[in-house]
């Protein structure tokens, strides 16, 4: 694991630790990678409650509960999914927080609306669901490991909201 990224990892702990709250990802494209970096850290069980790797839309449907509709109507690249999943994992772990990724990292898969790099990052926590739409370049690995950075910036980004310490 690069060095940034722990660092994002080490700061988005101590601010969960603090606050005495807790996170949960649900990843498609990425495959655990969220999960693995936010758990690099010794004492993690402290603010990390699982995670959920949702690649097939049939573990989507099932454990995620995400309608059919939504992944018949927009596609499981979409911001309506990628928000449903974000939404469903607070619920089922009982997270403060929960993070979800979907996307192409190729190198096949893309279309002309969602060509490879094309990935959705929401956000959930009491407030509502956040998501934001990423384009990214490079090899299937280089899609998935700037998808966990990305998501990690977002995460950390949406947490030091309104904390005029950091």
């Amino acid at each position: 694991m690069n060095s940034n990224v722990l660092m994002r990892v080490r700061s988005i702990a101590v601010r969960l630790v603090e606050r005495k709250e807790t996170v949960s990802v649900a990843e498609s494209c990425t495959g655990g990678l969220l999960g693995a970096a936010l758990t690099e850290l010794s004492g993690s069980s402290d603010y990390f409650l699982g995670g959920i790797q949702a690649y097939s839309n049939t573990i989507k449907l099932s454990v995620l509960g995400i309608t059919p509709e939504s992944l018949l109507h927009f596609g499981a690249v979409s911001e309506e999914v990628a928000s449903e999943m974000a939404a469903r994992t607070r619920h089922v772990m009982g997270s403060d927080w929960a993070v979800s990724i979907t996307g192409v990292a190729g190198p096949e898969g893309g279309t002309l609306d969602k060509p490879v790099g094309t990935v959705w990052v929401s956000i959930a926590d009491r407030t509502g669901i956040r998501s934001q739409k990423l384009i990214l370049k490079g090899s299937r690995s280089d899609i998935r490991h700037q998808s966990v950075t990305s998501a990690l910036e977002i995460l950390s980004e949406y947490l030091s909201e309104g904390d005029s310490t950091l």
